[in-house]
């Protein structure tokens, strides 16, 4: 029988392929009380939200992560889109349709996108409409807006309209992340209002940048947030000892962008074997090991890698299935690594190595290259 993410918490270890399945501490008394006034502004708005597993449930096999705050349960491999989405106006790449379709037939409901990701958001929603899955989906999205002047809130809530259109959602976004906390001393308290208006079901706060990690720990500590977005791989581990701690004592759930380094990782192993310990846990390649090393950490609910190759989906997706690396083999993972003379040069490797993205947000990049002086 499937098992399916619904919003009834259940307190009892889950196993997948015979192992645990990492999850986080059951809710706190806070995050009990959130969860209900949630529930309860929701059915104010017009009904109480089902949740997106009531029409689709994920594989049985599948491993899945609870949220905390809500007791859902979610795959433990979800789909980013940061410039793998983004596409010229009005033509989309037909592999992306491709690569969406088989992230969910493999499982995976998670999809996390942003406004700033150039056309990624419309990309995103007309590949689900065809699919017939925009309200199926756990939308991860994002704010990034200040104002016409202090405290103006105007900007952000037209920007969360936009996006639900372009989404093509006729229910609230999932979570809604104060993306690399810009004006995160308004949009905090904003989507705190829009949560109990059943406007959002949940929010966050994010970033990638390691020298915020101090300062987005601080708001996992004191921003009451569902959710937290952050950077973390087998090579950038510096959110464990801040936002990752940080998550696990307030129960928020995390969300990990980067996890393969936006292909960096794969360019440093590129040509080589996988360590004969990784069939241990059901390994195949690079992706797996990678993820898998992501998603056994106990504080993480759902990595997030990006792709705009349908044929690296499935291999992203296999992550989340079989049992997972105990802490033992995770050391032993991260050592094999720092053997790998090319790991240790993964932090000044350009994004996406020897690939490109050619949408709004190149496009617009190279414009300003050829304005400024001061890039050249």
């Amino acid at each position: 029988m499937n098992r399916t993410m619904d919003s009834t918490y259940d307190s009892t270890d889950h196993t997948t392929a015979g192992h645990t399945t990492a999850d986080l501490p059951p809710p706190t008394r806070r995050t009990v009380v959130a969860a209900g006034a949630a529930t309860a502004a929701a059915v104010l708005s017009g009904g109480a939200f089902s949740g997106p597993a009531s029409a689709a449930s994920a594989p049985s096999d599948v491993i899945l992560k609870t949220v905390p705050g809500t007791g859902e349960r979610l795959p433990a491999i979800g789909l980013g889109s940061f410039m793998t989405f983004d596409a010229p106006v009005g033509r989309p790449s037909p592999a992306v349709l491709e690569v969406v379709r088989r992230h969910w037939s493999a499982g995976g409901r998670v999809f996390d996108c942003s406004p700033l990701y150039g056309s990624a958001e419309a990309v995103l929603g007309g590949a689900a409409a065809s699919l017939g899955i925009s309200d199926r989906m756990f939308v991860t999205d994002k704010v990034w807006s200040t104002g016409e002047y202090l405290w103006d809130t105007s900007h952000a809530e037209s920007n969360l309209r936009r996006s639900r259109k372009r989404l093509r959602r006729s229910r609230p976004i999932d979570v809604v992340q104060v993306h690399s906390l810009v004006n995160v001393d308004v949009m905090v308290p904003l989507l705190h209002a829009l949560k109990k208006e059943g406007m959002i079901r949940q929010l966050g706060v994010s970033h990638h940048d390691p020298a915020y990690f101090p300062l987005l720990a601080g708001w996992v500590e004191r921003g009451d947030p569902d959710f937290v977005q952050v950077h973390y791989s087998i090579h950038t581990r510096a959110a464990e000892d801040t936002v990752l701690r940080a998550a696990a004592d307030r129960g928020v759930a995390v969300l990990v962008n980067m996890p393969l380094e936006k292909a960096r990782l794969h360019k440093a192993v590129e040509g080589l074997r996988l360590p004969a310990f990784a069939a241990d846990f059901g390994i195949e390649t690079w992706s797996a090991f990678f993820l898998k090393w992501v998603i056994s950490h106990p504080a993480v609910t759902v990595a997030l890698p990006a792709t705009s190759r349908p044929e690296h989906v499935l291999e992203n997706v296999a992550a989340m299935r079989g049992p997972l690396p105990d802490p033992d083999t995770r050391e032993r993972m991260v050592r094999h690594m720092e053997m790998i003379p090319a790991f240790h040069r993964i932090g000044s490797m350009p994004w996406y190595p020897g690939k490109s993205y050619p949408g709004v947000v190149s496009t617009a990049q190279e414009e300003l290259r050829k304005r400024s002086p001061w890039w050249a």
